[in-house]
């Protein structure tokens, strides 16, 4: 018989949870968010899972990963969604840190299928007040064009993917937007403008919502596409392939974190 249970509470009941949880000092466990299934299942499979629960339509799955207390959720594509995720799991589980990983578009040559690329720093490339004076992609009360991430667990992440990693490694800006990216103009629009290594659609989201919370986060990405004309070719192709070696790293990385 299994040990798993299913709970169903509101969001709410999950910020009261939360609360308690870190008025107590529970704050050990590390949140681990993809955008789709691809990008967790296997997670969710090798876990030892204690609990799994919902709320707003996300389903959170609690349990231990190569040792690790974690929580893993897939969010949905875009902001929306993986700002409320993000958000959510801090409430309600009050992590230590949140991982989000999965698949990106590379920007540049340097930058193949199949390599991976940890954020120094996440913005999100189609927020633009500035027809209002405003500097491009300022975020309000955070008030910055970037959000950088966790410097410790990047670069941890990093070593360990030089490691055991089959294919290269870069650090550097990652940029999110609601937007699937297949167009070589739109492509060099957001490289000049942002200098970004990869594109996709929740990093800086989710970055945005732990920044507001104080919680560090890291933004890991396998690049399964160069978000240019081919980009909707080769994203089915290669997404699962990429999704399959980011989660072996960040299991392996786990640990040391």
């Amino acid at each position: 018989m299994s040990n798993k249970k299913e709970l169903q509470i509101c969001p709410a009941q999950g910020m009261m949870r939360g609360k308690k949880e870190e008025e107590r000092g529970i704050r050990f466990m590390i949140g681990i968010i993809g955008a789709m299934p691809v990008e967790v299942d296997k997670l969710i499979e090798a876990m030892e899972e204690t609990s799994r629960e919902t709320v707003s339509m996300v389903q959170f799955h609690q349990g231990v990963l190569a040792g690790v207390p974690v929580v893993v959720a897939c969010c949905g594509a875009g902001k929306v969604c993986s700002a409320v995720c993000a958000q959510t799991m801090i409430l309600k589980y009050a992590p230590r840190l949140i991982i989000n990983l999965g698949v990106a578009g590379g920007i540049g040559p340097q930058v193949k299928i199949g390599d991976l690329v940890v954020a120094t720093a996440v913005l999100q490339h189609d927020f633009d007040t500035s027809d209002l004076g405003e500097e491009k992609f300022l975020l309000p009360l955070l008030n910055k064009t970037s959000l950088e991430a966790d410097e410790r667990v990047s670069g941890l992440l990093v070593e360990c993917a030089r490691e055991v990693y089959p294919g290269g490694v870069h650090r550097g800006v990652v940029a999110t937007g609601d937007q699937f990216i297949g167009s070589p103009e739109r492509l060099r629009l957001i490289s000049r403008e942002t200098g970004a290594l990869a594109c996709e659609m929740e990093g800086g989201s989710i970055g945005h919502a732990c920044a507001l919370a104080g919680v560090p986060f890291a933004v890991v990405r396998a690049i399964s596409d160069n978000a240019d004309a081919h980009a909707v070719i080769d994203f089915p192709q290669f997404a699962r392939e990429s999704a399959q070696k980011s989660m072996t790293f960040l299991m392996k990385a786990l640990p040391r974190l």
